[in-house]
């Protein structure tokens, strides 16, 4: 019989969680037909030898935002270096659909400020649709990875409510309007319905996000509407996800997932809480889990397995600071103006009060803590004496010094006017044995990659790299088999993506290959690849040496092949209509 592509004599872990065993792989018109003993290769197309790798199942990514990005770049670069096969737009009540031709400059704005792009950068986002129907139409046969993607709450209500889902409550007849057009993107194909109420997010006009003015019956509406559709899942952040959810939140997210029935995925809880907050505790977040699944209700949270890299410049912009807002304040100045404000003594006690204790209060701005200060460390020196700090913590030098750690910081800078920079990286004993424990819930599912964003801090396309070296073959936290079923089977049950996240004949044949002795991150370089030549940090990984598509490679040996065989993929069990594009 003749094949499209074998794979020979790798080591086949197959995403189930059972035993690995060595096996050849044939591949036809992007299916998988046979796992085991494939006698001959004279008329396949492509014989891949896989001798000593492993090959699994490609990574399925639940939190990204790639649909700006995919437009101009259909391999969702960086992530497809790292096994990703599957993305999952949209999140966080974002998505690039529907939008009008008149709203556009504003979603591109909301994407600049919310999720870190370069404006310049979503010029080349190429607007060849309007509502969310036609987005997945544009995208057939103009895909590297496979997509999947959310409608969310915050482009939506620009949509039905113009600049006045910025303002108000929806009224009902708005409120219909809108279960209207999620009843339509969830026919024609989409992953179901995303928002958020973070109190961390405004757009490019400095205001909350339009999803934060909706009232929680229209949630709760919009919610029950993508429940109807029969499939998908909701992304959703409650207001108090930051801090750790308090008992209003939680109580509604089971409310949530009961009137649906299904899946709710949410972010922050584990592992300390996604920005390492303090007062966010597993024993809390543990025993909601246990008792939104004892009521029904399947509320999952993305954890966030690889420690935050993200740098601190105080003569640039200031995300990390943006719930101390007289440390944020500077990202509006210039360098002259920044100098004079961090020499004003009154200033400088500010700043010295507001980063000790910074805003808890959501309707007053952004309740994002700062970096902690023994995870803070001097990253770059200009001048020799200064060398003896690199890669120590504020906490350290500022213990040594008898100062505060604000005034060490602000002191070290302006030592060298303002060309010292540092580093925030939250590895630490506490952060693995949090995120080690927590991890193992059956309500945990790896990833928060936000693939496409934060382009101006970090890319964490690498995380998928970082989790199999370091928390299987390193710590032996998962098996090979049950951490590859992490990332790939339970990802794919999760989203509803039936026919992936296994290798069993029948299936997509999205596949990653790699060496087990050098699999990891390794390189983490500012390039200049985006439109208009605009700035991104770029992470590649080192023993993977091949990322299939529906049976054909996009990567192989760290390079992309410019080959098109991604799919749209819908959640199972949604009512399609004719009109479906996919």
């Amino acid at each position: 019989m003749a094949h499209d592509l074998i794979i020979r004599g790798g080591i086949v872990v197959d995403g189930t969680g059972l035993g690995r065993r060595r096996a050849d792989i044939a591949v036809s018109q992007g299916r998988i037909t046979h796992v085991g003993h494939v006698p001959g290769a004279a008329d396949s197309e492509r014989v891949i030898d896989a001798d000593g790798q492993i090959v699994s199942p490609g990574i399925i990514d639940l939190h990204t935002h790639y649909d700006p990005q995919l437009t101009f770049d259909p391999w969702a670069t960086c992530s497809c270096y790292h096994g990703v096969t599957t993305v999952l737009a949209g999140n966080c009540g974002f998505s690039i659909a529907p939008t009008r031709s008149a709203d556009r400059p504003y979603i591109q704005s909301m994407f600049a400020r919310v999720e870190g792009m370069a404006p310049a950068a979503l010029d080349g986002v190429e607007w060849d649709f309007e509502h969310f129907p036609e987005y997945i139409g544009a995208r057939g046969g103009r895909l590297g990875v496979n997509v999947a993607s959310y409608i969310g709450h915050s482009s939506l209500r620009r949509f039905v409510m113009g600049s006045e889902g910025s303002d108000r409550e929806a009224t009902e007849d708005e409120i219909q309007s809108m279960r209207s057009i999620v009843r339509e993107a969830m026919a024609a194909g989409a992953a179901g319905f995303s928002s958020s109420h973070s109190p961390t997010q405004v757009d490019g006009e400095d205001r909350p996000i339009a999803s934060r003015f909706s009232s929680l019956d229209e949630l709760k509406q919009l919610v029950e509407e993508t429940g109807l559709s029969g499939g998908g899942t909701i992304s959703y952040l409650p207001k108090s996800v930051v801090g750790g959810l308090d008992s209003a939140d939680e109580d509604l997210l089971i409310e949530l997932g009961q009137t649906s029935r299904l899946p709710i995925i949410i972010q922050g809880v584990g592992g300390r809480d996604k920005i390492d907050a303090p007062g966010a505790g597993w024993p809390q977040a543990k025993a909601f889990l246990d008792r939104a699944g004892t009521e029904g209700a399947a509320i999952y949270s993305l954890l966030r397995t690889q420690p935050f890299d993200r740098p601190i410049d105080l003569d640039s912009a200031l995300p990390l600071y943006a719930g101390v807002f007289s440390w944020y304040a500077l990202s509006n100045l210039s360098h002259e103006e920044r100098l004079t404000k961090l020499n004003d003594p009154e200033y400088r006690a500010l700043m010295r009060d507001a980063v000790e204790n910074p805003n808890r209060d959501p309707d007053a701005g952004s309740t994002v803590p700062p970096p902690h200060w023994d995870v803070a460390f001097v990253d770059e020196v200009r001048d020799a004496e200064n060398r003896k700090y690199v890669r120590r913590s504020i906490a350290e030098i500022a213990a040594e010094q008898g100062k505060s750690p604000a005034d060490t910081m602000i002191d070290l800078a302006l030592s060298e006017d303002l060309a010292m920079k540092f580093r925030w990286e939250n590895k630490s004993p506490t952060w693995v044995d949090s995120v080690e424990e927590s991890m193992k819930h059956p309500s945990m599912l790896m990833g928060v990659s936000d693939g496409g964003a934060h382009l101006d801090r970090d890319d964490s396309s690498d995380w998928s790299s970082y989790f199999i070296r370091n928390w299987i073959f390193e710590r032996g936290t998962w098996t090979l088999e049950d951490g590859i079923r992490q990332l790939t089977q339970i990802p794919a049950s999760v989203g509803g993506f039936q026919d992936r996240g296994v290798l069993l004949p029948g299936y997509a044949a999205d596949i990653m290959i790699f060496d087990p002795a050098s699999v990891g991150p390794d390189t983490k370089r500012v390039v200049h690849d985006l439109p208009g030549g605009e700035a991104r940090h770029s992470a590649r990984p080192q023993g993977i040496s091949a990322t299939i598509v529906n049976g054909e490679a996009i990567v192989l040996d760290g390079k992309l092949t410019q080959a098109l065989p991604g799919q749209w993929v819908r959640p199972a069990g949604t009512f399609a209509t004719e009109a479906d594009p996919s």
